[in-house]
């Protein structure tokens, strides 16, 4: 019989829906980061860093993208005849069928999968963090202090910890008390979303509170485990971690690759991240061009000038044309002459000549003012922008734009231009 010590299950169902129109078309742990990378290259890379070679990927949400990335895991040497990585969709069984409803209802429906390696430990990862980290580290924690369920932790600002699930703790690590998203924490230390379970705990659990709607682990399993006394202690994680869950921490979060000491290092050779690249050929920057503290992707060609920015593979960029504080994600095309001001640009875009975006005072966004803010400009995917059109800032643009779409060649500050069929 097939025996791991650990297995990874990689949560990466999630909708993303707070990066707006960056995800409709895409699951969130499938989006660019960094250029040449996607989201779910970090705790896929962490894992096969970290000696962890089976991985079961949970998704459901617009899979396509995720799926292709991923394939048989040739990239980061999960192409494993035992283990390895596995694509686990939500899937027909005979008695009833449904979505994935919660995290832990996730894991409950791959009961089965988890059970043929019959582990010892099951590390519970999401899709959708940016952050390095050797489980190997956590499991060796967990064994040492005879936990039955060990949280990743780490502080976080006291204003935010009421967004987190919290735990308290004695002077050993012990957790004396778990609070999922509490109204006034009474600590911040906040779970990252990373466990392990010694697995007869986590079955048990899984299966006592398989009934639960939208069974969850902050909500449902952790306290549940709790109540039945299973020793639960809090690894304290003090590395870079960043859930990139808003355009605005997206945003930063890539920006922070290009500082001159980066915070997150992308190029240690001991860590590396790995993922799958297509056979490009290498930049082009031209003799006239400028380029200052920044990421340029394989195969694209840069003829304007480019400041503190994050170009993807495959990306062109005009004579004349400024790009600054922007992200600019695979195959898109930027015109001639252009201007271009902390934008957020994604895969496949054609922005035309003589454009300018991101330009004007600040206003909230009229549709969406929670998630297009600090003066981004979010052009979703496949979309274009036609020459000569100026477009403020917390604006959102998707669809094939024409200039009958504009108020006298502008998109003023706040305002939302999406297209029939791109919601």
């Amino acid at each position: 019989m097939i025996k791991k010590e650990m297995i990874a299950m990689l949560l990466a169902g999630g909708q993303g829906s707070r990066l707006g129109i960056l995800t409709t078309k895409v699951a969130k742990p499938a989006v660019a980061f960094g250029g040449k990378y996607r989201i779910i290259d970090f705790p896929l890379s962490n894992c096969i860093n970290s000696g962890v070679d089976t991985v079961g990927v949970l998704t459901q949400y617009q899979p396509l993208r995720l799926n292709t990335h991923i394939g048989i895991g040739i990239p980061w040497d999960l192409d494993r005849n035992i283990g390895g990585v596995t694509v686990l969709p939500p899937y027909e069984k005979s008695t009833n069928s449904e979505w994935y409803t919660g995290t832990a209802n996730a894991i409950y429906q791959n009961i089965d999968y988890m059970d043929s390696f019959n582990p010892d430990y099951v590390l519970i990862l999401s899709g959708d963090h940016i952050y390095k980290m050797d489980y190997e580290v956590m499991l060796d924690f967990h064994k040492a202090n005879g936990s039955e369920v060990t949280i990743a932790a780490m502080p976080v600002p006291w204003e935010e910890a009421k967004r987190f699930g919290i735990v308290l703790t004695d002077e050993n690590r012990k957790i004396t008390e778990f609070e999922e998203k509490p109204q006034n924490p009474r600590g911040n230390l906040a779970s990252m979303g990373i466990y392990i379970f010694n697995w007869k705990t986590l079955r048990d659990a899984l299966k006592a509170m398989a009934n639960q709607p939208a069974l969850d682990f902050g909500k449902h399993i952790i306290p549940f485990c709790k109540e039945q006394g299973s020793p639960m202690y809090a690894y304290e994680y003090n590395g870079y971690w960043k859930d990139v869950g808003t355009l605005h921490s997206y945003w930063e979060a890539n920006m922070e690759l290009i500082d001159i000491v980066p915070e997150f290092n992308l190029y240690e050779e001991y860590w590396k991240i790995y993922t799958k690249s297509d056979t490009l050929p290498p930049q082009y920057i031209s003799g006239d061009s400028v380029v200052e503290r920044c990421i340029i992707g394989e195969g694209s060609t840069i003829c304007g000038e480019v400041y503190n920015s994050v170009i993807g593979c495959d990306v062109t960029i005009g004579k004349g044309t400024v790009v600054r504080d922007s992200i600019i994600m695979n195959g898109t095309v930027i015109g001639e002459n252009s201007e271009l001001n902390k934008a957020i640009i994604a895969e496949n875009v054609v922005v035309g000549n003589h454009v300018r975006l991101g330009i004007g005072d600040e206003v909230a966004n009229e549709t969406d003012p929670h998630i297009y803010t600090d003066g981004i400009v979010t052009i979703g995917e496949k979309t274009c922008i036609p020459d000569g059109v100026t477009v403020g800032k917390n604006t959102v643009i998707s669809g094939n734009t024409t200039l009958d779409d504009y108020d006298n060649y502008n998109l003023y500050s706040g305002k939302s231009l999406v297209k029939a069929g791109d919601e």
